[in-house]
């Protein structure tokens, strides 16, 4: 079978994991993957958000020009991409 794994999460755990660089790092990379998927040319962008001890990593796919938008909303090019992220 295989050995048996326990995780046990601590009042912090999570908190801890979504401020570290290698999980900002990974957003940006599955960031880049869907703005790949939806035909490229998308904005992307990775930042630390959050006030206090400890900003939250988070990464976007944006929409931003006209061109960009209409493709969006014309042939749902970031929606259909979405699972390239995961």
């Amino acid at each position: 079978m295989g050995s048996k794994v326990i995780l046990k999460l601590t009042r912090n755990g999570p908190m801890e994991l979504r401020t570290l660089p290698a999980m900002e790092s990974d957003l940006l990379d599955r960031a880049r993957r869907i703005d790949r998927a939806a035909g490229g040319g998308f904005e992307v962008d990775s930042q630390r958000k959050g006030g206090g001890r400890a900003p939250r990593a988070r990464a976007t796919v944006a929409a931003v020009t006209y061109e960009q938008r209409l493709r969006e909303a014309e042939d749902r090019a970031l929606t259909r991409a979405i699972d390239a992220g995961r």
